[in-house]
């Protein structure tokens, strides 16, 4: 099994070039079903759970051609399927039930799996399918939906789902009538989901809102222009975290500045040199953060997404910080990891104390999920000595060529496997 080997207390500097969003692009894959065709998607990014996706396209009867502008062909669905094998990896899977059920008039979707962070139960995504006209049975593990028309349906989420936001509007664009969708949810990955849909034919309203209106289309096409994927702005975060861990200063280039505001708030909050322009975003320090209160909130807020990597920073903070995470309840799973390399956290509940340490010491540690796995990065490259991290398949779920992305800015980084051994230790230095 692969590890990570990093060798820490190295300042990071560079530039770092942002893939396109994970999160925006396992949807709009899926979300190609709606409109018969072949597509073209231009910024996908080379990932784990972007071949598990493609897979299921791939089961369900279309075809797919890997390139910088990725083509995919879903004029014929064979099946209606998304079998087990395939969801329990990547709990992205449960999009296909909206597409499936507009494109065949039913579904049969494994349970999902993916990230054990907390049980993410998919009933927002089935009550607004069931207000389109969807009906469902739960047997063996699967859902089945069958629909003999969708029709049109104003609906408001108890809770802000993106993933449930996405499978209903999916399925709401070939609906009979207009669908009205309240408290949705607002994230740019929605709304870049929605610029796709458009650019198919359909007609959408206040994406990127809490509240969206669709005018229902007989038919979908796919474009003939090759919709571009969003960058990733929790990759983004991700870096701007590592320059400013590291008290170095990386520059992300090719984002979109707004979609990170939440995070450059915090940074700046903590102490960080943060400099913002049209398409790039750098942040760095020279010394030891300052301790924030944070609390994770759906878009705008800060995103739940990188309270993981937030956590590793104020780890090293002066003073004391607490985090609360209202979107997940188990999302703290990575704090015991970082107490491993030294730090102080005392989970209650939703709530993170953060007692600030001077350093962190390197050492073994697992990754629970994937963005546990990045926390556990930005704490390895800011600690003294080695860490090895295990279960690194939770990295390449979501970050593209990470070891040489951090390579390029300076990190001691690289693959490994467990029970081999490590890269040479630093030769001694003669005196």
């Amino acid at each position: 099994m692969d590890t990570l080997l990093l060798d820490g207390g190295r300042p990071l500097s560079g530039v770092v070039r942002i893939s396109g969003a994970k999160n925006a692009s396992l949807p709009i894959l899926i979300a190609t079903v709606v409109a018969p065709g072949e597509h073209r998607l231009r910024n996908v990014p080379e990932l784990v759970d972007t071949s598990s996706m493609l897979s299921l396209l791939g089961r369900i009867g279309c075809a797919s051609l890997l390139g910088e502008t990725m083509r995919v062909d879903t004029s014929r669905v064979a099946f209606c399927e998304a079998p087990y094998d395939l969801v329990r990896k990547m709990r992205a899977s449960v999009l296909a039930l909206g597409p499936l059920l507009a494109r065949c008039g039913e579904a049969h979707v494994s349970l999902p799996g993916g990230c054990a962070i907390g049980s993410r139960p998919i009933d927002q995504h089935l009550k607004g399918l069931e207000a389109l006209g969807c009906r469902f049975e739960l047997d063996g593990g699967y859902v089945h939906g069958r629909v003999d028309r969708l029709r049109g349906a104003e609906f408001a989420f108890d809770v802000v789902t993106v993933t449930g936001t996405e499978n209903v509007l999916m399925a709401a664009v070939l609906a009979d009538g207009t669908t009205v969708l309240d408290n949705a949810a607002a994230e740019p990955e929605v709304e870049d989901l929605a610029r796709f849909l458009v650019g198919c034919g359909a007609r959408i309203e206040g994406a990127g809102t809490s509240r969206i209106v669709v005018h229902g289309v007989p038919s979908l096409k796919a474009s003939p222009v090759a919709h571009a994927v969003l960058p990733d702005r929790i990759e983004a975060g991700t870096y701007l975290v590592a320059g400013v861990i590291s008290r170095g200063n990386i520059r992300c280039e090719d984002v979109r500045p707004a979609d990170l505001a939440p995070v450059i708030e915090v940074l700046r909050a903590v102490g960080a040199e943060v400099e913002v322009g049209p398409d790039w975003v750098s942040a760095g320090a020279d010394g030891r953060v300052r301790a924030v209160d944070i609390e994770t909130a759906p878009h705008p807020g800060f995103p739940t997404d990188m309270q993981a990597q937030l956590m590793a920073l104020l780890s090293l903070a002066k003073g004391t910080s607490r985090v609360t995470e209202t979107i997940f309840e188990n999302r703290f799973m990575h704090a015991a990891e970082l107490v491993r390399l030294g730090a102080q956290i005392h989970i209650d509940g939703r709530a993170a104390t953060i007692i600030g340490q001077p350093t962190l010491s390197g050492a073994t540690v697992m990754a629970t999920d994937l963005r546990a796995s990045a926390s556990l990065v930005l704490a390895g490259l800011a600690a003294e000595g080695r860490t090895e991290i295990l279960r690194l398949y939770h990295l390449d779920r979501g970050y593209e060529r990470l070891v040489e992305k951090l390579s390029a800015v300076g990190a001691a980084v690289e693959r490994g496997q467990e029970g081999r051994p490590r890269f040479a230790a630093p030769a001694a230095v003669a005196g």
